[in-house]
């Protein structure tokens, strides 16, 4: 084994150190970005139909599907079953069997939210979405947290779904530019990401370390025991298989988690950057704005992604962890990492939008971002500064995204403007896609109780066509 002397103090003192040194025209534009006050947002400017009011968005969708959305809609508006929704299906199954579960539960809320089981049903619901004008984001619903790893072979078996989503993703017409979301603790245990982000709090690994790794060199990672080392060398190349497979065929975005892992993470994003992203943005990171320290990470990032001459790809998203988070927090002591109002999350959101904006319309190529949001008034203000900034809407650097089964009035708005929309797209079976679906409803709480506006949509297209209905029914 070869035992590394590169080493560095910390995390943030690596970084500041390291690009204070690079003060080129680039990353002085970045400086001037970071304390540039932003533009007045005028909505009036903006097209009327980006008000989202308009119920003909969902035209496109069949009487059943309307009549689902409404009904999924309403039971995701009442707090006490979606805060015991993972009890509540539990219980569910035990009392109707495994059969019995799945077939109450396929019609209902996985249909809503999953595209499919089989490769034929993930295909019709992918060509049905590519005839909207919507682009699929595939998703595997494989993810880890603290006492959930369950050995090498599980983290091999999730690889060999990895590449499957590649080949999935790429080898479909589906979509002109295809993406794929990956969660590294599906390839590499939650808790050495953990170890590992407490060791970057003391020193760190440089980025050629990890590469060199990526590659089969066998490393010796300070700090680590053998078993440990081990682990995270298999890790490392497992994810160098998706980044060598996906590079130039498919993006790969890479998912936030929690704070007490982001930052190892997010290192080995970025060697996994520095590795494939030299000729375009393939593998992209997330940046959470619900945390205080998000625009500070973005702008290391980019002055990082500078100074080892590698493209960004950004996946801006508010977060979905909030309330784990604030409890974590409180009960070690800790300072809270996110923001005190949702007032503060949306500054920190249009800020960082702002940012990147700026850098897309000066270096298109160099840079892109998702518009990772339901958020009608960051999705217009996106719209707006793209105007004003001249970044072309299908130029491919700026796109939107929302999950699949919702904020569908502003995903299928944006798409009939001209504006490229992907969907986070989960696939797979009910057993498989279950604890994916409690998750995602935990977490998104807030965005689910929220969701008056598009079920009032929904409620006055179901009304046109019962109307329409009666209309013809009576002249027939």
């Amino acid at each position: 084994m070869m035992t590394s002397p590169l080493l560095r103090p910390s995390l943030h003192h690596f970084r500041s150190l390291r690009l204070l040194g690079t003060a080129a025209p680039r990353t002085l534009a970045v400086e001037r970005l970071a304390v540039a006050p932003s533009q007045g947002f005028a909505p009036d400017a903006l097209p009327v139909a980006l008000t989202f009011e308009d119920p003909s968005a969902f035209r496109v969708k069949s009487f059943g599907e309307l009549l689902r959305a409404l009904g999924v809609f309403q039971l995701c508006s009442v707090p006490v079953l979606v805060n015991n929704c993972g009890k509540l299906m539990s219980v569910a199954r035990t009392l109707l069997g495994k059969r019995g579960f799945a077939l109450f539960l396929r019609p209902s809320v996985y249909a809503q939210f999953v595209a499919g089981e089989s490769e034929g049903e993930i295909t019709r619901s992918m060509e049905k979405m590519s005839s909207l004008g919507l682009r699929p984001m595939l998703a595997v619903p494989i993810e880890e947290d603290l006492g959930e790893s369950t050995g090498e072979r599980r983290y091999d078996d999730n690889l060999a779904s990895m590449l499957e989503c590649v080949s999935m993703s790429h080898s479909n017409a589906w979509s002109k530019d295809p993406m794929m979301q990956l969660k590294i603790t599906a390839l590499l245990s939650p808790e050495l990401c953990v170890k590992l982000t407490t060791l970057l709090s003391e020193q760190q690994y440089d980025l050629d370390l990890l590469v060199r790794a990526m590659d089969g060199e066998p490393i010796s990672f300070p700090g680590l025991q053998e078993s440990e080392n081990t682990h995270f060398l298999g890790g490392l190349q497992r994810l160098n298989k998706v980044g060598e497979t996906s590079a130039n065929k498919v993006r790969v975005l890479v998912d936030a988690e929690y704070t007490y892992m982001n930052p190892a993470l997010s290192l080995i994003t970025m060697a996994m950057m520095k590795k494939f992203n030299q000729d375009g943005a393939w593998i992209w990171n997330t940046y959470q704005c619900y945390l205080k320290e998000s625009r500070s990470l973005l702008l290391e990032d980019v002055r990082l992604s500078i100074s080892e001459s590698f493209c960004l790809g950004v996946k801006l998203v508010r977060g979905a962890y909030m309330d784990k988070e604030r409890k974590l927090a409180k009960n070690e002591g800790w300072s809270e990492p996110v923001h005190e109002s949702w007032e503060h999350t949306n500054d920190s959101y249009n800020g960082s939008l702002d940012i990147l904006l700026e850098l897309i319309s000066r270096d298109p190529q160099r840079y892109r971002i998702i518009v990772a949001t339901h958020n009608e008034e960051s999705v217009r203000r996106a719209v707006q500064r793209m105007g004003e900034l001249g970044i072309d809407k299908d130029g491919g650097s700026v796109c939107f995204g929302q999950l699949l089964g919702m904020c569908d009035h502003v995903s299928l708005t944006l798409a009939q403007q001209g504006y490229l929309v992907y969907k986070s797209v989960p696939y797979g079976s009910v057993d498989n896609t279950l604890p994916y679906l409690v998750r995602r409803a935990q977490e998104n709480r807030t965005v689910l109780q929220g969701i008056r506006k598009e079920r009032d949509l929904l409620r006055l297209e179901l009304h046109r066509r019962l109307r329409q209905g009666f209309r013809q029914g009576s002249k027939g």
